[in-house]
């Protein structure tokens, strides 16, 4: 008896235990989660086809088999427009299954998970997947889904290096405050744009995630580079029933196909800890971005498969031995693969191994390893390079700018003086990567744009993004040189709802002397926000490191928050961030320290005037926003890039630009 994974509606509105116990009707094996996620199988829907992949790119077919109670399922098979599939490894799981299903019941006893590792095929079109699963007692549940192979399309001339500059969290207000702050304008025309302002084609890309409006950068970034959905807080894999946080079912990612197949370099450069979101999200293959000490393993690891040659951010604590001082190794966050499923991606085991050297493993493996500015100026361009500039994320640009103009005690405060910027990292990244014989694949990440607009510190948020201009000038310099070279710009979600308000009415002498004064709004709302004439053209004198002579100049401008929590506002630059427990804290004092004088949350900074600015949101923070973001194009198959388009898109539009009409090393 064939069985549907869905069961009647009689059984939903009377209680299938109630049906069991009247002799009504028998229980029937069902599944309750299949995978790639489709919307056959979820609604019976043909379309939308939810998930898509390129001709030849690896992905795992997975399914939840639910027994009847006391029988057992006896063999799972998988078929493809009614043909048994054929590749990949099988491999089923019954221990360590999650409480609950996807589907919201109980794991009833004898659940499967069932899976046929590294699947891939090349006719294009959609295709229909079916999985059978046979019980002891001869009945059989089945459930149908779908999937599409989409085929790159053929569009001039191949690009061999491809550029992804992401602004985490940067909306379109974001660009826009940086460009006024950069350049300003005169008579309503900016005096100076941004460089990637000079990007001749432009896209806008919706963000959501596979499992809601409003994504975090895990699926923000894997959505851009595996071209399937997946859901918050999971990177390059898709949603299953197990607890373990490394076993989920697998997509190939950008890099790790352009590697198999091309045999290109790959480079990520970050301002966060190298283990964060968005440069995990492209070599990674994880259902928890927590997981710090088997994310930074499988960069080594598994560089075999992605071709990873440059790595540069911060995170040194997950390169220590656990107990040395700095080090946050943990056996809890580390990974070990099932065998099947190592076996079939030729990936790594793992082991939950704390005390490894991991620092000296990459030394081992041939990288150089820098920690300061200095040395990363000096190091080779003939070798793989590892920079590690501090324990956790890096200080942000402004703090970064002050203290090399010794105005500011903040990056020494942290014992962490000497890290470099942006720009510098991406420009020694390139001089590596332009060695690499068959082309590379970089991502560049300016990440506390984001993580200050979290904060709701627009002036920090503000220096991040010029920062990363500054980074994007690199890579368009770099093209202009390498005409094969593909650059985009764009960003994984808009953080904090950030909107340009005007400019501030007063000198910002007068105006410290209000936030000094106290009265709340009626003193630093009223009369100080200027809309409209009133904003005038803020002005902003940049000096010769490219960054204002001051955050805070006469008539500064004025940034809100629509998905924002409760903070303190009195519109001036802040001496010392928010406490982070990221932040680049040096040993051996324990870690995290904070110093004197940095506010725990908005709620504790710019209170002495008294404003304060409630929110829509819960807690004291800002949050990401389901708004669309700009993406900018350059170079070798910019123009592909176009109208409004899901970030799923920009992946299938990047795999044209390098593939389409060229034959790969498996043909």
């Amino acid at each position: 008896m064939a069985a549907s994974s869905r069961r009647p509606l009689a059984c939903a509105a009377l209680g299938l235990g109630a049906l069991l116990a009247a002799g009504s009707v028998a229980a029937e094996p069902r599944i309750a989660r299949l995978t790639p996620p489709s919307e056959r199988f979820q609604s019976g829907a043909a379309t939308p086809v939810i998930a898509r992949f390129l001709p030849g790119q690896r992905f795992d077919l997975q399914a939840t088999v639910v027994p009847d109670a006391g029988h057992e399922i006896r063999s799972v098979a998988w078929l493809v427009d009614g043909r048994p599939a054929t590749g990949g490894v099988a491999e089923t799981v019954t221990a360590g299954l999650k409480a609950v299903l996807g589907d919201g019941t109980a794991t009833p006893p004898g659940t499967r998970v069932a899976s046929l590792r590294a699947y891939s095929l090349t006719r294009a079109g959609v295709h229909e997947l079916t999985v059978v699963a046979r019980q002891d007692d001869g009945r059989e549940a089945r459930a149908v889904g779908n999937f599409a192979i989409q085929a790159p399309i053929g569009q001039g001339a191949r690009a061999r290096n491809v550029i992804l500059l992401l602004g985490d969290g940067m909306g379109l207000a974001h660009r826009t405050a940086a460009r006024i702050v950069a350049g300003g304008y005169r008579q309503g025309k900016p005096q100076s744009p941004l460089a990637m302002d000079s990007f001749p084609s432009v896209a806008l890309v919706r963000t959501a995630s596979l499992t809601s409006i409003v994504t975090d950068s895990a699926p923000g970034m894997s959505n851009y580079v595996t071209g399937n959905k997946a859901a918050n807080f999971e990177e390059g894999v898709f949603p299953d029933d197990t607890q373990d946080d490394f076993d989920n079912p697998r997509v190939e990612y950008l890099s790790e196909f352009l590697h198999r197949t091309r045999g290109t370099a790959l480079g990520l450069v970050t301002t966060a800890d190298v283990f964060d979101a968005t440069p995990a999200a492209n070599a990674v293959h994880t259902a928890s971005r927590r997981a710090g000490t088997g994310i930074v393993d499988q960069y080594l690891d598994d560089r075999r498969l992605t071709g990873l040659t440059v790595l540069l951010g911060g995170g040194r604590k997950w390169f220590l031995p656990a107990g040395q001082p700095g080090s946050q190794r943990t056996a809890e966050t580390d990974y070990a693969l099932p065998p099947a499923l190592a076996r079939a991606w030729g990936a790594a085991e793992g082991a939950r191994d704390p005390a490894r050297n991991l620092l000296a493993d990459f030394e081992a493996a041939g990288f150089r390893y820098v920690s300061t500015a200095t040395e990363l100026a000096a190091a080779p361009d003939d070798r793989p390079l590892l920079g590690l500039f501090a324990y956790g994320n890096m200080n942000v640009a402004l703090d970064k700018i002050e203290g090399r103009r010794h105005r500011s005690d903040v990056v020494a405060e942290f014992g962490l003086a000497d890290q470099p910027m942006l720009d510098e990292m991406a420009r020694r990244a390139l001089a590596v990567l332009e060695r690499a014989p068959h082309g590379f694949y970089l991502m560049i990440e300016g990440a506390s744009i984001d993580k200050q607009a979290h904060a709701m510190d627009s002036d920090r948020w503000l220096y991040d993004v010029l920062e990363f201009d500054r980074a994007v000038a690199v890579a368009r310099e770099f093209a202009s040189r390498h005409p094969d070279t593909l650059v985009l710009v764009t960003a994984d979600h808009e953080t904090g709802g950030a909107s340009i308000i005007g400019a501030s009415r007063l000198p910002t002498a007068e105006l410290r002397e209000r936030a000094a004064a106290g009265g709340g709004a009626k003193r630093l709302r009223d009369g100080v926000v200027g809309v409209y004439d009133d904003a005038g053209f803020p002005s902003y004198r940049v000096d010769a490191d490219g960054y204002p002579a001051s955050p805070d100049p006469d008539h500064k401008l004025l940034i809100g928050y629509g998905a924002n929590g409760d903070r303190y506002e009195d519109w001036l630059a802040s001496p010392r961030p928010l406490r982070d427990g990221q932040q680049p804290t040096a040993p051996p004092s324990p870690f995290p320290v904070y110093p004197e004088g940095y506010p725990p949350s908005p709620l504790a900074r710019d209170t002495t005037g008294g404003f304060l600015v409630t929110g829509q949101v819960e807690g004291a923070g800002a949050v990401h926003t389901g708004t669309d973001v700009p993406l900018s194009a350059l170079g070798r198959g910019a123009r592909r890039f176009h109208g409004v388009i899901d970030n799923t898109d920009v992946f299938f539009e990047i795999a044209g630009a390098v593939l389409a009409g060229a034959r790969t090393r498996e043909d």
